[in-house]
């Protein structure tokens, strides 16, 4: 993951993880709704998961 996917990440979460799926969308995009923190953790991990 390069560094401006990890920016993309913690700016705008659910921008950051169109290319992972629907699913990835939706709960990135509910987390960051419930707080900012919880989504920029899970688009992080999800972009990390993504890549291998």
């Amino acid at each position: 993951m390069g560094c401006g996917k990890v920016i993309l990440c913690i700016l705008f979460p659910p921008l950051a993880v169109l290319d992972c799926g629907c699913g990835a969308i939706i709960l990135t995009t509910i987390l960051t709704c419930a707080g900012w923190v919880p989504g920029a953790i899970a688009a992080i991990i999800f972009n990390s998961n993504n890549d291998n």
